[in-house]
């Protein structure tokens, strides 16, 4: 199975199995594999891991563009969530819509 992808200078290159975007990123440099936080798979996010199992345009979201820190800012609201749950079991959460300046994280202990 051969799979496509378009870059968004135009470029294409061709993969013989499903390519990860950090496995795709990794090739182009390993300077740009530490700096990608997200893929765009024909406009939808991808988690870097996840295989492209067909022929799709990709970006690379890089920590330094807007779109990154939206992604960083609800990773960290299920980290933290997580965490809370380990020390307080049974806290129910809710998240609320990260914005421009914070992330919202609703804890209710029991």
């Amino acid at each position: 199975m051969t799979v496509n992808i378009t870059f968004p200078d135009g470029n294409k290159k061709s993969f013989d199995t499903p390519p990860t975007a950090l496995a795709i990123a990794q090739g182009i440099s390993p300077g740009l594999a530490k700096k990608s936080v997200v893929a765009k798979v024909d406009g939808e996010l991808y988690d870097l891991t996840r295989p492209i199992e067909h022929d799709a345009k990709l970006e690379l979201i890089t920590r330094d563009k807007p779109e990154a820190l939206e992604v960083i800012r609800h990773d960290a609201a299920h980290v933290l969530a997580q965490a809370v749950q380990e020390l307080y079991p049974g806290t129910q959460i809710t998240f609320g819509p990260a914005n421009r300046d914070r992330l919202l994280l609703r804890l209710c202990a029991r």
